[in-house]
């Protein structure tokens, strides 16, 4: 494994760890979620961790749900929520929630009432848009009782991220609109360059800002371009949402596949 540590983070880059394959890739992230939770357990009694949908989080939750990771973490005091979901049924194959309430929830101890899935269902359920669930989830959010930072957004102790191929993380694309709006959570149309085509419900990209520790994994030379681009010139974050997360006290854990293009500073210097 290799991993870009004090020469990273002296130029104003988040750490960058680049493993053998896909499955590395995941059981790494994995460990440092445990880790992270664990730690914010210990200083705060109480974690906040977000998570996401796609096919990043699903052998993650498989990793997170066996030992020994499954005793490493006081899950009674976690709190799950997530970065974004779709508009659309929570049991179907587009639900970002889907794979974490299949494959981690049953095998640890989280309370129900400590499990915050966005309300897509419940909106649908009563005819309501996507709208009405991104209010309500920010309502859950202040009612959660996460801390603020100084301009006002939550901190989350854990947020894991996928990266979409067009730069894209939560949902929010190049160019989206919900930079402007401060609401916590808010309702995005559906994007028609990339799939699905259907609205989404979305944290706001501040929020990742003020998170404690960002987690983006990547894998597959489908990957390498977007990640070749983000860890290229800068831009503003609006062009390319995923620059919000190359920053100190981020942490990139990609394979060998992805990280073929990133510049040679990153990601060479050996760490177990």
């Amino acid at each position: 494994m290799t991993t870009a540590t004090s020469t990273a983070a002296d130029q104003g880059e988040p750490e960058v760890v680049v493993l053998p394959d896909g499955e590395a890739a995941s059981a790494t992230a994995a460990r440092r979620i445990a880790a992270a939770l664990s730690t914010a357990v210990a200083a705060r009694g109480v974690a906040h961790w977000a998570t996401t949908g796609g096919s990043t989080p699903g052998p993650i939750y498989r990793a997170l749900a066996t030992s020994p990771l499954r005793e490493a973490v006081a899950w009674d005091r976690v709190h799950v929520w997530w970065t974004d979901d779709r508009f659309a049924a929570p049991d179907g194959p587009l639900s970002n929630s889907r794979d974490c309430r299949a494959l981690l929830l049953p095998n640890v101890s989280i309370p129900d009432a400590q499990v915050h899935a966005m309300p897509v269902g419940e909106a649908l359920e009563r005819g309501q848009p996507a709208a009405w669930a991104a209010a309500r989830y920010a309502e859950a959010l202040r009612a959660g009782a996460v801390p603020l930072n100084p301009a006002g957004f939550p901190i989350l102790d854990v947020v894991l991220l996928g990266i979409g191929g067009d730069g894209h993380l939560l949902s929010v694309f190049p160019g989206s609109a919900t930079w402007d709006d401060p609401a916590w959570a808010q309702a995005v149309p559906a994007p028609t360059h990339i799939e699905p085509h259907v609205e989404r419900v979305t944290l706001h990209p501040r929020i990742l800002e003020a998170a404690r520790l960002p987690i983006a994994v990547a894998h597959g030379a489908g990957k390498a371009g977007i990640v070749g681009r983000i860890f290229g010139e800068r831009r503003d974050p609006r062009e390319l949402p995923a620059l919000l997360v190359r920053r100190p006290g981020a942490v990139w854990i990609l394979d060998e596949a992805a990280a073929v293009l990133l510049p040679p500073y990153l990601g060479r210097a050996s760490m177990a």
